[in-house]
């Protein structure tokens, strides 16, 4: 059966089509710069990878290519043979906890929770209707970034705020990366040979989060009411003070949009460093000696370190710390600074071990009292056993 796992951006469309339930990957690649000026996408396909650059003025014109090319690669020789469409959804609110096949209902609660994930989920919507007219006998299914983490409990999501914040506007804690730390749970409820794990996983990226999984659910995150909450991040400054934004307005004369658009994109190891917003200049300028690159390393590996130490004490026993993301596969550096932080809990690290990136590895020596482990992580194959079940 074959499968697509979607995820819709505000200005991309990534793709990978899976041959279901043995989960070999048949196809997969991006849509680039949508509505912007000099659009491509890249297809990887047996190991080449191919790029064409292509005037794309929207969604619909990147779902339209890309049903072209699956039949022109030979992936399918019809469309009908796509049985199941999966789309990423980054915000559910708190009405779905699980992936569902979508329908009307769907697609109206997807629309009215615009105001609280305004850059992807109107993104996210508009891929879904793309797709359902390109091919529409396809099951579509919404598989929610919000979804794995409902399971946490009301003392951890709620804020002392007066509850009625909470009834009538939804304020509350959410969190995000929710098919990214499933899937880390579900890897390694498998490889311990155990349900009801008990772990502390770091998604690491430009976007960045760390949940504890209590029991193998959702238990805490690092996250809040928005995605700019929490670590230290690409872009993003994590958690600030509310009174900060009032503040900066009246001693800037910046509007309400221009600070909370500083905080969103202007800030993080961006902001700090002044060089980028990439870990991995970062790391260039920390070798080279440029004091703010340094300074934005220290402030990113704290957040990160403080987080996990608030994450475990509640869980009494971890049996095991996973980094996963951009940086929290590739990043040795990153790797090694956090462990280190962490030698108050008994973790220690294995140097040679953790000299590895994009691999599952246990990097922690044997006499760690919390094992630390590489976990690379795979939403879209999430995407696709959800989608696979409900149509299935």
């Amino acid at each position: 059966m074959i499968i697509l796992s979607i995820n819709a951006g505000s200005s991309s469309l990534k793709f990978t089509g899976f041959d279901m339930p043995s989960e070999k990957v048949l196809i997969s690649g991006v849509f680039e710069r949508i509505g912007i000026d000099g659009s491509f996408y890249t297809i990887k396909l047996n190991g080449e990878k191919i790029k064409k650059e292509v005037e794309l003025k929207s969604h619909e014109d990147a779902v339209r290519i890309l049903t072209e090319e699956l039949v022109n690669y030979n992936i399918v020789k019809d469309l009908s043979e796509i049985k199941g469409v999966g789309h990423r959804v980054v915000h559910g609110g708190d009405k779905y906890a699980d992936s569902i096949v979508i329908d009307k209902n769907v697609t109206d609660t997807i629309r009215e929770l615009f105001h609280l994930a305004p850059l992807h989920n109107p993104a996210n919507l508009m891929g879904i209707e793309a797709f359902q007219e390109y091919i529409p006998e396809a099951t579509a299914v919404a598989v929610f970034d919000t979804g794995f983490p409902q399971s946490m409990p009301e003392e951890n999501y709620l804020y002392a705020v007066p509850y009625e914040w909470y009834e009538k506007y939804g304020v509350r804690r959410y969190a995000f990366h929710g098919i990214s730390h499933q899937y880390i749970t579900e890897y390694m409820q498998k490889f311990l040979g155990k349900e009801n794990v008990n772990l502390i996983t770091c998604h690491l990226g430009n976007g960045s989060t760390i949940y504890s999984i209590k029991d193998g659910k959702c238990f805490d995150t690092s996250l809040s009411f928005s995605t700019n909450s929490g670590l230290v991040m690409g872009t993003r400054s994590g958690d600030i003070d509310p009174f900060v934004v009032p503040y900066v307005m009246k001693e800037s004369g910046m509007s309400m949009e221009e600070v909370l658009n500083t905080l969103n994109k202007k800030s993080g190891l961006l902001g700090v460093s002044g060089v980028s917003s990439d870990s991995r200049d970062i790391e260039d300028g920390i070798k080279e000696g440029n004091e703010r690159c340094i300074l934005a390393q220290k402030l990113f590996v704290n957040r990160i370190v403080g987080y996990i130490a608030k994450l475990c004490c509640p869980l009494k026993k971890v049996d095991a710390i996973c980094f996963a993301g951009g940086i929290g596969e590739n990043s040795i550096m990153t790797r090694k600074q956090i462990i280190e932080g962490l030698s108050s809990l008994g973790v220690e690290l294995d140097e040679e071990a953790n000299n590895v990136r994009g691999e599952f590895k246990l990097i922690t020596k044997e006499g760690s009292k919390i094992p630390c482990y590489i976990v690379p992580t795979d939403e879209e194959v999430m995407i696709a056993r959800d989608t696979y079940k409900l149509i299935d």
